[in-house]
């Protein structure tokens, strides 16, 4: 399989998906909005771009199934299978504040191989696949060099369905207030995980996570240099609902720091 045949097609079918989406906004003030559950939106926008992408990287590869946000598709390929998300950063998007982004990641078995992530309000695409470059609009990107946390700037996402370790959550934004250059909330981790393998982040944390939230960005990430986990510093970030995303040289104490702040008391 020519993983980079494959990138340029998905590169093209995320940023068409994007300016399907970013003309229907600009083009329609009454956005249709369906609630999930609290704080969790979604629209009409969100299923016609999904509806677009199962469309459209079904004829990449025909056998791979799908891992959706808006359920479009529930097929499951027994090896590929596209982990997307149409419009990551919905809230943003209903309110016509950037950013908010295209989401596409296939997966090899249970291996991450190519992630392809468009954000609309800058129109930058940043990609990679496995054993590629990270690349953002056809120029390479990589991690800072950064190696304290004392030095990052840090980016996080605040909890809106889960508020199960709000308090511990709470205790994480009060401690990198006073200990990093800053905090930033953006409203999309696609988005983070990007601007991380970019070096405009040196790390990201959230919990509350979705596999289509995370999977593109990990495999931009790790080609650009970078490193993930969960909380615990273990591997289960796509599935476990929490990850940690930073450059390798603050990794260490960034994930030791996460940990301890966010372990339930």
């Amino acid at each position: 399989m020519n993983l980079e045949k494959i990138c340029e097609q998905v590169r093209e079918i995320a940023i068409e998906t994007g300016n399907f989406i970013w003309e229907t906004r600009h083009g329609n003030n009454n956005i249709s909005i369906e609630t999930k559950g609290k704080h969790n939106y979604v629209t009409q926008v969100d299923k016609a771009a999904e509806a677009r992408l199962v469309k459209e990287l079904s004829e990449i590869i025909p056998e791979a199934g799908f891992i959706a946000e808006e359920g479009t598709s529930m097929k499951v390929g027994e090896r590929y299978n596209w982990i997307i998300d149409p419009l990551d950063g919905t809230t943003n998007f209903i309110h016509g504040l950037p950013p908010f982004a295209v989401s596409i990641a296939l997966q090899d078995n249970k291996e991450l191989v190519l992630g392809v992530i468009y954000e609309m309000g800058f129109k930058e695409c940043f990609y990679a696949w496995k054993g590629s470059k990270a690349y953002l609009n056809n120029v390479e990107i990589k991690v800072t060099d950064i190696d304290k946390v004392s030095d990052s700037l840090i980016a996080t996402g605040f909890p809106y369905t889960n508020y199960g370790l709000l308090n511990e959550f709470m205790s994480s934004l009060s401690y990198f207030m006073e200990n990093s250059h800053g905090l930033r909330r953006l409203g999309s981790a696609a988005t983070d995980i990007a601007y991380t393998a970019c070096g405009r982040f040196e790390g990201f944390y959230e919990y509350g996570l979705s596999p289509w939230d995370v999977a593109a960005g990990v495999v931009i990430l790790r080609q650009a240099g970078g490193m993930v986990s969960d909380f615990s510093g273990g591997d289960n970030f796509l599935h476990g609902n929490e990850i940690i995303a930073s450059n390798t040289g603050i990794f260490n104490e960034f994930q030791e720091t996460v940990s301890r702040l966010m372990k339930k008391k």
